[in-house]
């Protein structure tokens, strides 16, 4: 289908493509999440949450096949440094690395001797570290994971130290903190409230914190809003551009927070990702679906 978007700043129109089609790949999930891309196997994962499945798409042939079955109502994944698959998992409420032999670590399950609420979100720093966000969501019911009361007092971000593994808590004072993601130079980090889902007087905003050498956050401060429904996983594209999902498909901001375009989509979106050889295909996870769109930008 021909894609569709809202140019809202001229400069958005330089990062889009005006005859690329959006591809619908797969149609076939209950809850399109957590997209990964891995350049050296020329695939994508993503997980399908409820049906407990993760799923591998090869643009070599089109196909999409089952890579891990059940999953642990997996959510979202990253890479770390050494190219392995680092996963959040609802019904298991940990975070886990899957090793080359498909053994899986236990990274962290735990935070001060109480269990972790439901891992959500994870991304890696060039340090080694692994930051991941916690809110209730997989146990707010049996739908994505196991309904539970939670332990923990704040539903937080953590970091995992990536020489000695010990687990901090950087921040805790989100509603429901869910996306995050690095800035080019890792100075900052970005990170998603989507507590509206269930809240809404919670800000449907994207907050950004200053990181410093120790690892801590600090000055967290309001990046950007998001207007239509709530916001959830995003990237960062080489120039500073934030690319988020939301209830209308991805919205766009520049470095400075400024919304400069969207591109419409049929279904809520979820989470996106780049991937391609160039790093310029934007991967979308939406709802039941999961697209794929040539853009003019490249992801970090």
């Amino acid at each position: 289908m021909a894609a569709r978007y809202d140019i809202i700043d001229p400069r958005f129109a330089d990062k889009i493509d005006p005859q690329a089609e959006l591809r619908e790949l797969y149609s076939d999930c209950l809850w399109a999440e957590g997209p990964v891309w891995f350049a050296d196997h020329d695939c994508l994962y993503f997980s399908d949450i409820p049906n407990q499945r993760v799923l591998r798409y090869l643009p070599a042939d089109g196909s999409v096949t089952p890579f891990l079955a059940p999953s642990n109502f997996a959510n979202g994944h990253t890479r770390d440094r050494q190219g392995r698959l680092i996963s959040c998992e609802h019904g298991t409420r940990r975070v886990t690395r899957r090793e080359w032999d498909g053994r899986f670590t236990v990274l962290a399950d735990s935070f001060e001797g109480k269990r972790l609420n439901s891992p959500n979100d994870v991304v890696v720093r060039s340090d080694g570290s692994i930051w991941f966000t916690d809110p209730t969501y997989g146990i707010l019911s049996d739908y994505e994971g196991y309904k539970a009361d939670p332990e923990q007092s704040a539903r937080g971000v953590y970091r995992i130290d990536g020489d000695t593994g010990a687990i901090t808590r950087v921040i805790d004072d989100f509603a429901q903190p869910n996306g995050l993601a690095f800035s080019a130079d890792e100075n900052r980090l970005f990170v998603a409230d989507s507590g509206a889902s269930h809240d809404p007087e919670v800000p449907r905003h994207i907050r950004v914190f200053d990181i410093s050498a120790d690892g801590q956050a600090r000055n967290g401060r309001e990046f950007c809003t998001i207007d239509v429904g709530i916001p959830d996983g995003f990237r960062v594209d080489e120039d500073g551009w934030l690319w988020s999902s939301s209830g209308d498909g991805v919205q766009v901001f520049d470095p400075d927070g400024r919304l400069c375009g969207r591109v419409l989509l049929p279904q809520t979106s979820a989470n996106l990702t780049f991937g391609g050889p160039r790093r310029d295909c934007l991967y979308i996870t939406a709802t039941k679906s999961v697209y794929a769109l040539a853009v003019r930008a490249r992801g970090l």
